[in-house]
């Protein structure tokens, strides 16, 4: 006969494999991505409130100074970055001695340090708190710059969200007259919704939304399986680029949505789909206002030899004026306008034919 420890020894052995099938169904799931603190939450809150303060996104008179009719119409460059700001040099070098038409904010994670840039594009850097990859962090810091923004400057008419490794491929003046006089630059839109007489009559946000995507499902369920419901049904759900451009008009409805944000910040439990930043934003103004988004982002990233959910990252050695040529080309606008994602290095090749070629239009 088997002794009693040998028994014992080899019941727990044998026992071991089905604690793994069985334990699963018993255990629930720990989060995979970082909630949101309900004091920042509380913080949020309070801005946006601000922000939203006296404004109806249903009276059209709310955005009846984004005419181009207006000289003082601004863009607002909204940098979020959990580095330092690799690529200031770049930006700081042709950017403009007067505030008339652009503001710059920064969101910087506060647990970094940062070399805050001099001259006009200093910009404010506005009151941050710690974000993290995969997270609906990242979407809090987002409102936040819009929220920031918004409440700073009336006149911002449009919210350019950018990272810190992205960089310009066009001169600012070609970045404002393309989003505000252009009446060819979004070739989607029809010549009815661009023009009245030669003058420009609807202004739209350039943000993609995707409804058909290899792994939408496994996204949407990134947080368990009926989570999103009943405000967010699979029909309605939404993917797209982090990076975007939003009018004053959609800015209001980020910062005054509620309803789906109780529903986007709920932490994921499976991390290999979770990217909330990439989901909110595209979902949120595609149930609100789909027809007044051109569905296309103007921030070119190229998505090929992709690693660990980042886009393909520029070496120095690539840096060329074809390469900047290149990553203009659009199929929907006239040119993109910025591009992503660079190593630090890339900023002297970067800088050596910002003169010639990136800021030459």
């Amino acid at each position: 006969m088997f002794s009693t420890p040998f028994v014992l020894s080899f019941s727990l052995l044998l026992s071991l494999p089905i604690l793994f099938l069985l334990a699963p169904h018993f255990i629930p799931s720990r989060p995979q991505s970082i909630p949101i603190p309900p004091p920042d939450d509380h913080d949020d809150l309070f801005l946006f409130n601000r922000a939203t303060a006296g404004s109806n996104p249903n009276n059209p008179s709310t955005f009846s100074h984004l005419s181009s009719t207006n000289p003082k119409l601004k863009i607002a460059f909204l940098f979020l970055t959990n580095s330092d700001l690799h690529f200031a040099p770049l930006w700081i070098r042709f950017f403009p001695n007067t505030s008339d038409l652009y503001n710059v904010y920064v969101h910087a994670d506060p647990s970094i340090n940062i070399t805050r840039p001099g001259g006009p594009f200093l910009g404010r850097f506005i009151v941050s708190k710690r974000t993290y990859r995969g997270s609906p962090t990242l979407i809090s810091a987002t409102r936040r710059l819009i929220a920031t923004a918004m409440i700073d400057d009336p006149a911002n008419a449009y919210f350019a969200l950018l990272s810190q490794y992205c960089i310009p491929l066009h001169s600012f003046s070609y970045v404002y007259n393309s989003l505000f006089s252009s009446t060819t630059f979004d070739s989607t839109s029809t010549p009815s919704e661009l023009t009245r007489l030669g003058v420009r009559i609807r202004f739209k946000s350039f943000i993609e939304i995707v409804s058909k995507e290899r792994h939408l499902w496994k996204r949407y369920n990134a947080r368990g399986r009926f989570t999103m419901m009943p405000e967010v049904p699979f029909e309605k759900f939404r993917v797209g680029s982090q990076f975007f451009v939003l009018t004053r008009k959609h800015a209001l409805v980020v910062v005054n949505d509620r309803t789906l944000w109780r529903k986007f910040k709920i932490p994921c439990q499976s991390s290999d789909d979770c990217y909330p930043e990439e989901h909110y934003f595209p979902t949120l103004l595609s149930m609100r206002d789909l027809s007044g988004c051109t569905q296309y982002t103007l921030t070119r990233v190229n998505w090929t030899g992709t690693a660990n959910g980042h886009p393909y990252t520029y070496r120095s050695s690539e840096v060329s004026p074809k390469l900047i040529h290149q990553l203009r080309e659009s199929n929907y606008s006239e040119s993109y306008l910025f591009a992503r994602k660079f190593t630090p290095d890339c900023l002297r090749p970067l800088m050596s034919i910002a003169k010639s070629v990136i800021f030459r239009d």
